[in-house]
């Protein structure tokens, strides 16, 4: 069976809210969707999926505990990142149920094959591009990551080209917000492999700011090398044609919004990610505070598909929650995606 998950709570219900009305749109209502919980803040989460039968809520702990013990083991390893956590004040592995999404991977998870995205995100073309690319491929992405390696890897690092030649990298990486794979990847046996390797000295080369994404990535990118070709990695980014690629991220201005759709010179983005920006930007929009930031009214289309009545009414003009930080948090990520 194949499927879609996400990773949320009540904090970003209504991002999550238009990702659901989003998939329904372009995937269809039989798509099955799986949340996953990122902590027990979900009231919100659970009224809002209660209405549609084909969304399910992973909360079980049991499922969780391997994946958050295995990043527990490959923070443990680094030379600097618990400590420097510690100084912080973050007990544990910094955002450590974000590391929640592998268990997409998990045996006793539902879908035999999946597209994982994140809650900031949405669908706007069909899902089967990724689907059918899962026919010969182990793991399929879609982004420009690797513009910027230095969001998934320590690139100052010596270890790091020891480990990965530039080619794979610029082959490889990818965000961790959007991602198709098959479940069943990444045994208990591949994981112990890992962890050897990576308290042999190869844990330096993880980026301690992005810990579920730097770690993903190293998962995918070594059991690439062990497993060889039965082991694949396919950016949609770098094999389609250079004509019908898109980008897929809200730091690029050039986008057009029409009714509910965004397209990059002319043809349909597959997704957006609103990366970069907090939830509480767009929590205050649906409160009714006439907020901007980029492609808002492609999310308010999908938030408020089936409430139309409740969309916010805004008056006056456009204003930042916060001045500049929108535009700083952009500039800064524009390079990295396309």
């Amino acid at each position: 069976m194949d499927g879609i998950y996400t990773l949320a709570n009540d904090v970003v219900c209504n991002q999550l809210v238009a990702l659901l009305n989003s998939i329904e749109v372009h995937a269809g209502r039989e798509m099955p969707v799986a949340v996953i919980a990122y902590d027990d803040r979900l009231t919100n989460v659970r009224a809002a999926i209660a209405p549609r039968p084909q969304v399910r809520l992973l909360d079980d702990p049991a499922l969780f505990a391997p994946w958050e013990a295995f990043s527990r083991q490959v923070w443990q390893a680094h030379p600097t990142a618990i400590a420097t956590w510690r100084k912080k004040g973050i007990a544990d592995v910094y955002r450590l149920t974000s590391n929640r999404r592998y268990a997409a991977f998990d045996g006793r998870s539902p879908f035999d094959r999946f597209l994982y995205l994140d809650a900031d995100t949405l669908l706007l073309n069909s899902p089967q591009i990724f689907f059918a690319a899962l026919d010969s491929h182990a793991l399929v992405t879609y982004d420009f990551q690797h513009k910027d390696p230095s969001h998934i890897f320590d690139v100052t690092a010596s270890k790091l080209s020891e480990v990965f030649s530039p080619a794979e990298i610029h082959r490889a990486i990818f965000c961790a917000g959007c991602f198709a794979g098959r479940r069943g990847a990444f045994s208990a046996e591949q994981r112990d492999w890992l962890l050897q390797h990576l308290a042999a000295g190869e844990a330096e080369i993880l980026y301690p700011n992005a810990p579920n994404q730097s770690v993903l990535n190293y998962m995918t990118m070594r059991l690439a090398q062990r497993e060889g070709a039965s082991f694949s990695i396919h950016n949609l980014a770098l094999h389609l044609p250079p004509e019908q690629a898109t980008g897929n991220s809200v730091t690029s201005s050039h986008f057009v919004e029409q009714a509910g759709r965004v397209y990059d010179r002319g043809h349909p983005l597959t997704y957006l990610h609103y990366i970069g920006l907090s939830a509480d930007l767009f929590n205050q929009l649906c409160s009714g505070r006439n907020v901007d930031f980029p492609y808002r009214e492609t999310f308010l289309h999908y938030r408020y598909l089936h409430e139309p009545e409740k969309r916010p009414k805004f008056r006056g003009k456009r204003v930042l929650a916060k001045p500049g930080v929108v535009k700083r948090i952009l500039k800064k990520l524009r390079l990295a995606f396309g």
